[in-house]
């Protein structure tokens, strides 16, 4: 599909296009026997799957870090679709303990994990690091969801084997991981303050979330679990994630779409499993 075709949101080979919406997408899906969870699902792109997710049948938990925010958000749900399962959970990605803690909590609830959407992240952020001692961007965007898919892991497998449907694990990474620093991941000068950017700092982050879906998903095959793994660039969606780059953004977004598009468009089709 080429660049006009993304901006008019021409309809490719799918029948769906970028200006396709998460409900169009998932309109013959029953999602009324899946467990899912979504990071940051309480706003923005997270939001919208939560939300349609939840139209769909599906049991959604959401994981943020804003408790306030989830409880909310779910009860914006509510008032629309009064039968939504929707739970909420605490997590800040950008601290391993906390990870730690929500995993165990997730665990203690006894339900089954069908589906794991790492869709929570920061961008373009001033330089910081984390509770860990970790660059804030990497720490968020890369390492938390990175040690949070593979706490759950077992338990994805154990899903997958027990009622027969493919588990799915979906990280949103982004077209920005082709700017990057020159090594790609600077593993070496991670934390290193004189040569950040903020915005190769997310490209790294980025790519960091590309290749750990390759790489689970090369493992997941060999081993043959009935999981799939996926990473996906949503789109250019003006959504809170945009907070330190308003203005760019805004430019950027009304320069090649006219104006900002609602959070319902985006890549659904591998969200919603039909890629």
């Amino acid at each position: 599909m080429g660049m006009l075709s993304l901006i008019l949101g021409r309809p490719g080979t799918s029948g769906f296009g970028s200006a396709s919406t998460a409900e169009q997408v998932s309109d013959s899906i029953d999602a009324a026997n899946l467990t899912v969870i979504i990071t940051g699902g309480a706003s923005g792109i997270g939001f919208e799957t939560t939300r349609v997710l939840a139209l769909r049948g599906a049991h959604v938990i959401i994981a943020a870090r804003n408790i306030k925010a989830a409880n909310e958000a779910k009860q914006l749900i509510l008032k629309t679709n009064e039968t939504a399962k929707i739970d909420v959970l605490e997590l800040d990605l950008s601290a391993l303990k906390s990870v730690e803690a929500f995993a165990d909590s997730f665990k203690a609830l006894n339900l089954p994990l069908n589906i794991l959407i790492n869709n929570a992240g920061v961008m373009f952020c001033p330089y910081q690091l984390s509770q860990d001692g970790i660059e804030m961007q990497f720490a968020t965007n890369h390492l938390g969801h990175f040690y949070l898919t593979n706490l759950l892991l077992d338990k994805m497998k154990e899903t997958a084997t027990t009622t027969g449907i493919e588990g799915r694990i979906v990280n949103l990474s982004s077209i920005a991981h082709r700017y990057t620093y020159a090594e790609g991941i600077n593993f070496d000068k991670i934390n290193d303050k004189n040569s950040y950017s903020d915005k190769k700092a997310y490209g790294q982050s980025k790519l960091a979330n590309i290749l750990h879906a390759n790489e689970l998903s090369r493992r997941l095959k060999e081993e043959g679990a009935n999981i799939i793994v996926n990473s996906v660039h949503p789109g250019l969606i003006m959504t809170d994630l945009m907070r330190h780059s308003f203005w760019q953004m805004r430019s950027s977004n009304n320069l090649l779409c006219g104006s900002a598009p609602r959070p319902k468009r985006g890549n659904w089709e591998v969200l919603f499993g039909l890629q």
